[in-house]
């Protein structure tokens, strides 16, 4: 991930970012950084794979939500692209149809990967909590681990963490079980101490 700082970025600094780079502006400066890998596009996958028919589409589940891929959120003077964030339709009824959104989401979920850790963790989440998001999901391929938080009073508490093969249910998707085995199939295992 590389971090530019000379002046407050803009949005026009972040539209001269080559295509297969993702960017965001946080606090001011231009972070970028290449694609996610695979064992990361594969667990953001796994967990769309498990949302989306079930609140996006209310075939395996009880709908109510928009679940989207890689938005693009415009929120203050940021501008973040979580791998995965859902809006409650009684929130929005209606889906924004632009290449992005000035929309805070209801739900976030961040894959790390090695490059984006701190970014995710130290910059994006304290943008996610002032913009009054609900509900943050973290998800670490490499440790097969799972991180759950909600919004209380500006801060992140935590609502779950699970390590490895687990079944869980977890707020705000609590009407569906995930198997987080699923979210790990092409990573190795990490060491166990």
């Amino acid at each position: 991930m590389q971090k530019h700082v000379e002046r407050p970025a803009t949005y026009e600094d972040l539209l001269k970012v080559p295509d297969h780079l993702v960017a965001e502006i946080v606090d001011g400066e231009l972070y970028t950084s290449p694609r996610p890998a695979f064992p990361h596009a594969f667990a953001a996958g796994a967990l769309f794979g498990d949302l989306y028919p079930a609140f996006h589409r209310s075939r395996s589940g009880p709908g109510g939500w928009w679940i989207v891929f890689e938005p693009e959120l415009h929120l203050g003077d940021d501008v973040l692209v979580p791998d995965l964030a859902g809006w409650r339709r009684e929130h929005v009824p209606v889906a924004p149809t632009g290449p992005w959104t000035d929309l805070s989401p209801d739900w976030i979920c961040e894959a790390l990967s090695p490059g984006t850790a701190r970014l995710d963790r130290f910059k994006k989440l304290p943008v996610y909590a002032r913009e009054s998001v609900k509900f943050a999901w973290i998800i670490d391929a490499n440790a097969q681990t799972f991180e759950a938080f909600r919004l209380d009073n500006g801060s992140w508490k935590y609502i779950a963490q699970h390590v490895g093969n687990e079944v869980i249910r977890v707020e705000p998707f609590e009407a569906i079980e995930i198997d987080l085995t699923n979210f790990w199939e092409a990573t190795p295992r990490p060491p166990q101490s």
